[in-house]
This record gives structure tokens, sequence and C-alpha cells, in this order.
């Protein structure tokens, strides 16, 4: 759906993007994370056609954005950081100035309005003075403006920020019903709020791309083992010796004891053998049953700054 190749953007002496490549399948969730600084503003600035690149190439649904602009932006919704909205008019007002920008057809306006204003749940502020609405309402109206007519793709930049815990939570789950019909690059400093609505995650640093992959596949790759807990309901030194034995573990330590017989342990394993089958099976023929296990491997904030610090010690 989107396909970008060695886009460069430059301001005078300063490499704002330096020569970064990358695509977005149709239907995928894409996280677009850096510092500030990094050239993430820069490159959703490009990708929907704000400002033109130095040089590289944009496609979106296979246009190019500098050979037919107008034909791209029908395909694209965008979320800037501050949503651009008009104040003085009422919610219903700004959503049908927006469709009259996009072109979108009288006919078709009036059901899709409905639609859009059920789907981020702003019906019932429709007949309400913009500026009278709370920031989290104010968001939802910038995101309902990026869905005026079907854009198959959406590009949200910090589409959370300055939202109160309850608000960032609504907006998080709209992202990823919409996540189910649309392409979606989404910018955002709330690390665990990519990990949760993304499929795959882009970290950009100083102009250029330090890694592109699932924030699973970048834990293991970053890690010499993979690091989980294990509650396990049976006898303390039995259940050690069975995990121990297991092909694959190199380290175990008991965690925490629940109650009597009931145990978490702490499990190091080879990143390259998967050790949940076996572990499982070897309990089981013992009776041992497995009451929780949860992954310790790195979070996408160890990930983020693990390469971000990579980054700076390697420009040293």
């Amino acid at each position: 759906m989107i396909e970008i190749q060695n886009l460069t953007k430059e301001y005078g002496n300063v490499m704002a993007v330096d020569d970064i490549s990358f695509t977005v399948g149709k239907g995928e969730v894409l996280g677009f994370l850096g510092p500030n600084g990094a050239g993430k503003s820069t490159t959703m600035n490009i990708l929907t056609g704000f400002i033109s690149s130095t040089a590289g190439v944009v496609k979106v649904a296979g246009v190019d954005i500098l050979e037919n602009p107008v034909e791209v932006k029908k395909h694209i919704g965008y979320l800037p950081e501050q949503p651009p909205l008009y104040l003085d008019m009422t919610v219903s007002e700004y959503l049908d100035f927006c469709a009259k920008l996009k072109a979108v057809p009288i006919k078709k306006w009036s059901s899709q309005k409905k639609d859009i204003m059920e789907l981020v749940k702003i019906t019932h502020v429709s007949h309400r003075l913009i500026k009278n609405l709370s920031k989290g309402y104010k968001q939802r109206v910038g995101l309902a403006q990026a869905l005026v007519g079907t854009p198959e793709v959406l590009v949200l930049d910090e589409p959370t920020v300055g939202l109160d815990p309850k608000q960032i939570i609504e907006i998080r789950k709209l992202i990823k019903a919409l996540g189910k019909k649309h392409t979606i690059i989404l910018s955002s400093h709330i690390l665990p709020e990519v990990s949760a609505v993304c499929d795959r995650v882009i970290i950009i640093n100083k102009g250029k791309i330090v890694a592109i992959d699932t924030p699973e596949n970048l834990s293991k790759k970053l890690s010499d083992f993979s690091r989980f807990t294990i509650t396990v309901a049976g006898p303390e030194n039995e259940v050690k010796e069975i995990i121990a034995n297991v092909e694959g573990v190199k380290y175990l330590e008991t965690g925490t004891k629940i109650k009597d017989d009931e145990y978490s342990y702490i499990v190091e394993a080879d990143k390259n053998v998967d050790v949940r089958k076996p572990l499982f099976n070897q309990l089981a023929q013992n009776s041992f049953p497995i009451l929780e296990l949860k992954s310790l491997n790195l979070s996408l904030e160890d990930i983020f700054m693990q390469l971000i610090t990579n980054e700076e010690k390697e420009a040293i």
C-alpha cells in the first residue's frame, strides 16, 4: 500500500531524513518511533504531501506523490499532532467543510458522516462548538476528519498526546479497530501504546532507520536468551529438577512462593530453542500443573533505548 524508496530531505546543511526505504502492507498497523528530531514528522509530512522531498520516491496505492499528489491525497487521512480544527465551527459544520475539501460526493456524505461520528463516538456533540469540547473530544473530531472520504491509509502523529489515561485507552481501542479496515502509520512517544496496537515497528534516529521488525523479533535479536517466569504447583525441588533438565534451559532460580507447593520460577533459555512444549510435557507427565507462564523478554522501551544508545556510541 505504501512504498518509500531512498527518501531524503535536507534543510540547508541539516539532513532531516537520510536515504530511508520501507514498505507498509495493506491492512498493516506500523509504529513509527524515534527521539525528538529523528525525522519522524518530516517523513510523515512528505508522505502526506505537506512538504516535498529532496530525493527519493514515495508511492501510495501505486501512485507517485510527486507525479500525482491530488490522487495520492485521496488515499490518505492525516491526523497531525495538533488537530487542524476550526474552533468556531460546530462538529457537524466542520466535518461538512472537510467533506467539501475532499470532494466527497453529496449523495454519499450523509451516510458516511453518520457512520464516522458513530465510530469515533461524537454523535452526541455534533451540534456543539469545537472550542467548547474537551481535549479528548477535540482529538476524536481530528480523527473523524482523517476518516472523511474513507481513505485506505491513515497517518496518525501522536494521536493520544495530552489525553488522560481513560481517553488514551479509548483512542487506543479505536485505532486498533480502525486497523481492521485501514493501513495505519502511528507515531507515538508512548511505547506501550505502540506495542498494544502495532503489527510492526520502525525505529528511526538522526534521519536513518536503525530497525524494522515486530517487537517480538527485535527482542529476540537483541537478547542472547529468552527469559520468562513460570508458576507451577508441585514440590519445589522436584519441579526445579524437571525444568533444569529440559533441553535449552540455561538458567533457573526460584522466584516467589505463592503458597505451599506452589512457586514461581525465573527461567532463561537459548533464544533459538522453544522450550515451552517440552516443559509442558515434562511437567504434565509428573502431574505438576502450570498455573502461569509470562515472558520477561525485552520490552519495546528496552529495545528502543538499546538501539538508540548503540547508535550514539557508534557515532562517537
